[in-house]
C-alpha cells in the first residue's frame, strides 16, 4: 500500500483544514488508517483512527471534538476535517496504516506539514 497525504498548510488559529489520504495498491476497506503527527524533536503522537472493518473511530484526547475522520472507500481516500485550530496543533502530519489484524502501522505516507499562526 503507497499513502499520499496532503492539504497541509498555513492557517490562523481557529481556521480550518481538511487533510486527505489517498491510498494506492489496496482498498483501504481491509484496514486501519491512522493520522499521526509530529513535531521536531518531539515524539510523534497519534491523533486518530479509522477501521471499516470493526466499524471504529476513535480520537486522541487532545483533538476530540475538534477533528474528525472520514473515509470514502470508493476513492480510497481517509480525510482529517480539523476545526478550530490551535498553534499548538502545529505539526508534520503522517497517515499510515495497518491491517485489522496487525498492531504494527506498516505503511506510512510522506507526510504533509500544518503550520497554525496566533
Amino acid at each position: 500500500v503507497q499513502l499520499q497525504a496532503s492539504g497541509g498548510g498555513l492557517v490562523q488559529a481557529g481556521g480550518s483544514l481538511i487533510l486527505s489520504c489517498e491510498a494506492s495498491g489496496r482498498s483501504f476497506s481491509t484496514y486501519t488508517v491512522a493520522w499521526f503527527r509530529q513535531v521536531p524533536g518531539k515524539e510523534r503522537e497519534f491523533v486518530g483512527r479509522i477501521s471499516w472493518r470493526v466499524g471504529v473511530i476513535d480520537y486522541a484526547d487532545s483533538v476530540k471534538g475538534r477533528f474528525s475522520i472520514s473515509g470514502d472507500i470508493a476513492k480510497n481516500t481517509v480525510y482529517l476535517q480539523m476545526n478550530s485550530l490551535k498553534p499548538e496543533d502545529t505539526a508534520r502530519y503522517y497517515c499510515a496504516a495497518r491491517s485489522t489484524a496487525s498492531a504494527a502501522y506498516a505503511y506510512w505516507g510522506q507526510g504533509t506539514l500544518v503550520t497554525v499562526s496566533s
